[in-house]
């Protein structure tokens, strides 16, 4: 038999595995957006917790970037997809069903990696707030800006300035974690290699190919994000 060659690999024909590879890379940018929104979410409540909260909520904060910075990703999905199924199944025999259920995959994976991004989300976007000139807050208080009104024209518009390229890092580690989902069942891009080079016995030209993939998909993301950065620093001076 024939092996297909890397062109091949690349078509829609009958040797071809693009359309499979086209589905996987879809599911890890969903994967992706669901998690870094998810983080992003969390971030948010966990740098108000440490800037504005009170000391039990400063100390949950704390402890909840410290924990989740020091133990692997991948145990976070692992105890959140293994014990969502614990639950479930438990809940399950309660109403008379046996045997095991799973834990969506997908929403265990976009949970597990939205929970861990959220602690490097929590500290870009404290950082980024104490960046702030206290000036600039200090005159919108002198203008007789409400709380509200001072939030969403001046605090947020300049925390997200200078969280920008932070936020641009958490983004490219949370396309790197989106790989890690696969243990759950998901066909994302690389599980989907995975399967491509079992089936084909290539595994050097899918592993390749996904490369690539990830590499377009990290150059799109990271050309969206300086555009970001151009349009949210529009006035600003340079030194």
């Amino acid at each position: 038999m024939t092996q297909p060659g890397f062109l091949d690999l690349l078509s829609f024909g009958p040797d071809g595995w693009a359309k499979a590879l086209l589905a996987g890379a879809w599911m890890t940018i969903l994967i992706a957006l669901s998690g870094y929104t998810i983080g992003a979410v969390i971030g948010t409540f966990g740098a108000w917790a440490k800037i504005s909260g009170g000391r039990a909520l400063r100390v949950a904060a704390d402890a909840y970037t410290t924990v989740l910075r020091g133990i692997p990703d991948l145990l976070v999905i692992y105890l959140l997809y293994f014990g969502g199924s614990a639950a479930i199944t438990a809940v399950g025999r309660l109403f008379g069903s046996e045997g095991f259920i799973g834990f969506p995959g997908f929403l265990a994976g976009a949970l597990a990696v939205g929970i861990t991004s959220g602690a490097q989300h929590t500290e870009v976007f404290r950082g980024a707030f104490k960046a702030v000139h206290r000036g600039e807050i200090e005159a919108a208080i002198a203008c007789g800006m409400s709380r509200a009104l001072r939030f969403r024209r001046i605090i947020a518009p300049l925390t997200l300035r200078h969280a920008l390229p932070g936020l641009g890092n958490v983004w490219q580690v949370v396309l790197k974690e989106s790989a890690l989902v696969s243990i759950t069942g998901v066909v994302e891009l690389l599980r989907q290699s995975q399967i491509g080079a079992g089936s084909t016995g290539l595994p050097f030209d899918f592993y390749l190919i996904a490369g690539l993939i990830y590499l377009a998909i990290s150059t799109v993301s990271s050309v969206a994000l300086r555009q970001a950065e151009r349009h949210f620093n529009r006035g600003v001076r340079r030194g």
